[in-house]
């Protein structure tokens, strides 16, 4: 009779029933203080620190490199298609602005959403390559961009 009962409950009302008060909590705690009331433990990344004495083909390869290996793969496309076709052209200027942009915001949506005018963008990253980044993110030539561009372009001599 008890069987018949427990199996024409819901499955919540089952779980309830057979869990008790048992509470299941999802996520990593961590070394999180249980008086932080947080389930995540948050770890603060360092500071953005500008790298004046970096010669500019350094730069540039390694914003190619930051700009292909996001953590989130919106904006491991959009960025690496839009370092392939602008970082060769920018000035010494324009790529100290991008390397702040892409790397000084600990929250790679907020990028996204900034690029593709979702948010407004923040004063301090209002300059002209997010506004070069905004109108590549606008696709006006209706390219398909779904993967990141291959590296043979490297290797191919300037236009």
């Amino acid at each position: 009779m008890a069987a018949a009962r427990l199996c024409s409950l819901p499955r919540r009302a089952l779980c309830r029933h057979v869990l008790g008060s048992v509470r299941l909590q999802r996520g990593y705690r961590g070394d999180s203080p249980t008086e932080s009331g947080k389930d995540v433990l948050e770890i603060p990344l360092p500071p953005w620190q500008e790298r004046p004495d970096e010669p500019l083909e350094t730069k540039r390869a390694r914003l190619l490199y930051e700009s292909r290996k996001r953590g989130m793969l919106e904006n491991c496309i959009l960025l690496s298609l839009f370092a392939k076709e602008n970082l060769n052209r920018m000035s010494e200027h324009q790529l100290n602005l991008y390397d702040r942009l892409i790397n000084e915001p600990s929250n790679d949506w907020d990028i996204y959403y900034w690029a593709t005018e979702a948010k407004p963008t923040p004063a301090e990253f209002e300059n002209d390559v997010m506004a070069m980044l905004r109108e590549f993110a606008k696709n006006k030539k209706r390219e398909q961009r779904l993967r990141q561009p291959d590296l043979e372009y490297l290797f191919e001599s300037p236009r």
